[in-house]
């Protein structure tokens, strides 16, 4: 049945209620789950172009895509929209087979004609998580070709080499291969833009959330599915509010004007620890913290330099006080989790050591240089800390506030020198990091694929080479220690200082259930959370 005009005003009303409800709100509704957090870093909700935190959570509450796994075990991937998948002898098609009489919460039927819609478009429109599907040999002149239906139910997905099988469903998993409505979206297509100007701001999709609203740096609010194929959420509506302020989530938390706070310092989080109504809850992540450093500066491309900075980071003091309880020190691209991971941390302050390799670099009273940092709590407690140790080493560093909008747009133009950031993996293979930390395959200002090497302007065709190798290798034992290898070479030469690796810590009130922290942030799940 579909969603009747009548209850979409009533529902829309409701939620804008709340939005402009004061600070101080009575207790939450029953029907509704209440989240604070920093949501300043959505740019999109177009699945081709989402590549942030929050919006990555949103659409994974909100869309589907053909596969899926288990995120107690990622080992075990399983049909979400297809039904089933063919592998070729010559390991480059894929078939896949759409499972019958699904909807999407338009209530047009999803058939084969979405996906092969959703990977064109991704293709075609060419925005920064496209390299994930484009990595299989897809290009704007070839992906009509290449991903083609077949019949109602049926399409192909024809790659140009025999990638190992669970890198292509992984991939698949990102939230830019989640599957949008064709024919929703064609509806509001204008000058061939595939709906990309609509679909930035509203929602096609199928999953058991809908987005109704999104006020940038406000909040953003979601309401249950009435056409969803699956297990209906039990609550109604989902909103997060934009509240970046830990003292003021803490605050809101206790007195039941929210239901789970999300971006808390380490001290309300252990203030919360046992609180009366409140529980914590926590679990490893795949995201890292790192400093990109832009290789177009003249002090930063300059190998010593790169080496004595390493040195100008105190890990530890950084962990066990900004960061407490929301990180461990962790100095490989890879998280651990992940085949191939590299657990050596060669890095602590070392001062000293810093200066000499200043000196050989021809730097010895150091230089000046900017970071941009994302102006929440955690962000600028980490840039003042490393600022600090960087100066005594002679290394002025000037940190430039932004919201996540602004310092991201500003970091993938390579107009930054220092950026201070923190990156999830989009799907559970290694490739994914060693793709976006330790390949380059085009460093010219209008590449195509813009992976993190690209964005500090890093030329590297000897590690890309090596990273091409390694996904293409099939057996696991070799692969994995082809990653490892490649690790410890990225450690000592790249321009990234890669610090930590993030445990995501939430407090929410006793009577909510069933909230889901996965491994990647479109993993978190809200769909089965209930209050009481």
């Amino acid at each position: 049945m579909n969603i009747s005009r009548r209850t979409l005003l009533a529902s829309s009303v409701a939620a804008a209620a709340l939005l402009k409800a004061p600070l101080a709100w009575a207790a939450t509704p029953p029907d509704t789950l209440i989240q604070a957090w920093a949501i300043d870093d959505i740019i999109s909700l177009d699945p081709a172009e989402v590549f942030e935190f929050t919006a990555s959570e949103i659409l994974g509450n909100t869309y589907d895509g053909l596969v899926g796994y288990d995120v107690d075990d990622v080992t075990d991937i399983s049909g979400v929209l297809a039904e089933s998948w063919e592998v070729s002898e010559d390991g480059k098609t894929f078939t896949f087979t759409m499972k019958p009489d699904l909807q999407f919460a338009s209530g047009n039927p999803i058939t084969a004609a979405d996906p092969v819609f959703s990977f064109v478009r991704v293709i075609k429109l060419d925005k920064s998580p496209a390299f994930i599907l484009s990595q299989f040999g897809f290009t704007p002149d070839n992906v009509e070709e290449t991903i083609r239906q077949t019949g109602d139910m049926t399409f192909e997905f024809e790659m140009d080499q025999a990638y190992a099988p669970t890198l292509v469903l992984y991939c698949l998993t990102a939230t830019v291969g989640f599957i949008v409505d064709k024919a929703l979206v064609l509806e509001h297509e204008a000058d061939g833009d595939f709906g990309y100007e609509w679909l930035k701001t509203n929602y096609a999709g199928s999953g058991p959330f809908v987005i109704r609203d999104w006020r940038a740096n406000e909040a953003v609010v979601m309401e249950r599915n009435q056409n969803y194929w699956g297990e209906p959420p039990a609550l109604e509506r989902s909103i997060y509010r934009h509240i970046p302020e830990s003292a003021t989530e803490r605050l809101l938390l206790q007195e039941g004007d929210i239901d789970i706070a999300r971006k808390l310092s380490p001290q309300d989080i252990q203030a919360l620890r046992g609180a009366d109504g409140i529980k914590v809850q926590e679990g490893v992540k795949g995201s890292i913290y790192y400093l990109g450093l832009n290789q177009k500066n003249e002090y930063l491309s300059h190998p010593k330099v790169r080496e004595a900075m390493k040195y100008l980071v105190d890990y530890g003091a950084i962990a066990d006080t900004v960061m407490e309880g929301l990180v461990e020190v962790h100095q490989s691209f890879l998280p651990k989790g992940f085949l191939g991971v590299l657990e050596e941390t060669p890095y602590s302050l070392d001062v000293d050591k810093a200066k000499a390799l200043l000196e050989e670099a021809g730097y010895p009273d150091g230089f000046t240089v900017t970071m941009d940092t994302r102006n929440t709590p955690d962000i600028t407690g980490m840039a003042q800390a490393i600022q600090q140790t960087m100066a005594r080493a002679g290394i002025t560093i000037e940190i430039i506030p932004g919201d996540g909008q602004q310092t991201l747009t500003k970091y993938r133009a390579r107009n930054h020198d220092i950026y201070i950031g923190r990156w999830g993996p989009d799907y559970q293979d290694p490739h994914t990091n060693a793709d976006t930390f330790a390949r380059n395959p085009d460093n010219s200002d209008d590449a195509s694929a813009k992976p993190l090497a690209w964005r500090n302007s890093w030329d590297i065709p000897e590690m890309t080479a090596m990273a091409d190798a390694a996904v293409l290798e099939p057996d696991t034992e070799k692969r994995a220690e082809m990653y490892r290898e490649l690790q410890r070479e990225h450690q000592q030469v790249s321009p990234f200082v890669i610090m930590f690796q993030e445990i995501e810590v939430l407090a929410m009130r006793d009577e909510v259930e069933n909230f889901i922290i996965g491994p990647s942030f479109n993993d978190n799940s809200f769909e089965f959370v209930t209050k009481g």
